[in-house]
């Protein structure tokens, strides 16, 4: 496809994406559009910085090899330097869902997908405003580089949410519920799981009373260990955020204490779901990482630089958003480890706490903030009536030494709607989850 330029490092990522968009707004159809992108990174390097250019004129690809080259200083030996020599050089075809792919599927199908859902809404008393989304996106990548990289892949997701605003006690409650998949053909007879969560809401917003704010015992439920996972944790592992910095590379020194001995976290771009990248964009192949292992650091999220200015290796977490950016250290699917408790043993001690059962969303470096969607008091070991809760908030390395539970089931999770930020890359499909945890003295407003 291209000539590399000598004593230069270069690679070239060029992108396929097919994508549709629905939305039946208060049951109206409001938008329908399906397109497809093509375009392509180009990035050089001389061994002191980095050169980009991006196009969608495929045409145009050895020209901006070519002219990135010349502002480019040459260095004999390039492929001796750390980051170059951590670059992988696959090759192959690793394309997974081709015959599945959702380009292959008509919008007729798409449509009349959307409408088996809407009698699930329509049914409900008290929803105010309603929303269904069909979503779908397939995207396929071929990377080559100077190092003799040539392979392609592809990912893919397609998903049918429902958001609604119900008439709450004292005011108007936002809920929802995903149906995700990466092949369409799934995606049909789940309206149970819609009418299930939406009933839920229902009961929820209507008798739910405020918490009295205080020091409570909290079980999380497996999508809310997730995203605290997610942005409690995982953003830390993401090692730029460390590299050049001294005081943070010996505060995160590997083998140290984070976390009770039960407590394991792991990032793995090879689960399927929202998180699936069997290469990242650097075509490193994807691979289980371990940040947290028996309650010690273990490990960290790095790209080809990273990994290099820290002494380690790639651990294929070099992700874009599209072909316009380069890649920079992201997560994957991260998720904590199965404990040894039964779920249900988890909540039998516990006199009284709170059960946090879904989430709004959350956030969170060193201290994290958790806005619950969903809350229900626990008294003397049973799930018993709701309560809202506006924040749970605490300083992470703490939340984590006060770990006393975790069950032995692990759910994995993948947002349909939205997706993780960084800088100015946003949103980028990720996993998350890990089982039912139990964790004392969390702050609860």
């Amino acid at each position: 496809m291209v000539r590399f330029p000598k004593d230069l490092y270069a690679d070239v990522r060029v992108e396929t994406v097919f994508s549709t968009k629905i939305l039946l707004d208060d049951f109206l159809l409001k938008q329908n559009k399906t397109k497809t992108d093509t375009g392509a990174l180009v990035r050089v390097f001389d061994g002191t910085r980095w050169y980009y250019g991006a196009t969608t004129d495929l045409a145009r690809l050895q020209e901006m090899v070519d002219g990135l080259a010349r502002m480019a200083t040459p260095a004999q030996g390039i492929d001796a330097h750390p980051a170059v020599a951590r670059m992988e050089a696959n090759r192959g075809d690793f394309r997974r869902y081709a015959d599945d792919s959702v380009a292959r599927v008509s919008n007729a199908d798409k449509l009349a997908l959307m409408e088996s859902y809407v009698p699930v809404l329509r049914e409900a008393e008290g929803i105010l405003k309603s929303r269904l989304y069909y979503l779908d996106r397939h995207t396929e990548k071929r990377f080559l580089s100077s190092r003799g990289a040539d392979l392609v892949f592809d990912i893919q997701q397609a998903s049918l949410s429902a958001r609604y605003t119900l008439q709450g006690r004292d005011a108007p409650f936002q809920g929802g519920e995903d149906v995700f998949e990466t092949v369409f053909g799934r995606l049909p007879g789940r309206q149970e799981k819609v009418r299930g969560t939406l009933r839920k809401d229902l009961d929820y917003c209507r008798n739910a009373l405020p918490v009295p704010p205080g020091t409570y015992t909290c079980i999380l439920s497996p999508l809310v260990t997730g995203v605290f996972a997610h942005e409690s944790f995982g953003h830390k592992s993401e090692a730029d955020f460390m590299a050049g910095d001294e005081t943070m590379a010996r505060e995160w020194a590997i083998g140290r204490r984070v976390g009770v001995p039960e407590l394991n976290i792991l990032d793995s771009g090879a689960i399927e779901g929202a998180g699936y990248v069997p290469f990242d964009d650097e075509g490193t192949r994807a691979r289980e990482t371990w940040l947290i292992r028996g309650g010690l650091l273990s490990g960290r999220l790095h790209s080809a630089a990273t990994a290099a200015q820290l002494g380690e290796e790639p651990t294929g977490n070099a992700r874009a958003v599209t072909f316009e950016y380069e890649p920079i250290v992201r997560m994957t699917t991260t998720y904590v480890g199965a404990g040894t408790r039964s779920r249900d043993s988890l909540f039998a001690d516990v006199a009284d706490g709170l059960y946090i059962d879904g989430l709004n969303h959350g956030s969170g470096m060193t201290t994290f903030t958790l806005a619950p969607r969903r809350a229900y008091r626990i008294r003397n070991g049973q799930v018993a009536e709701p309560v809202s809760v506006s924040v749970i908030t605490g300083n992470v390395m703490k939340t984590l030494e006060e770990i006393d539970g975790i069950s032995d089931e692990v759910e994995l999770f993948s947002f349909a709607l939205g997706g993780c930020g960084k800088m100015e890359q946003h949103p980028l499909p990720v996993g998350f989850g890990g089982p039912t945890i139990r964790v004392r003295g969390m702050q609860v407003q």
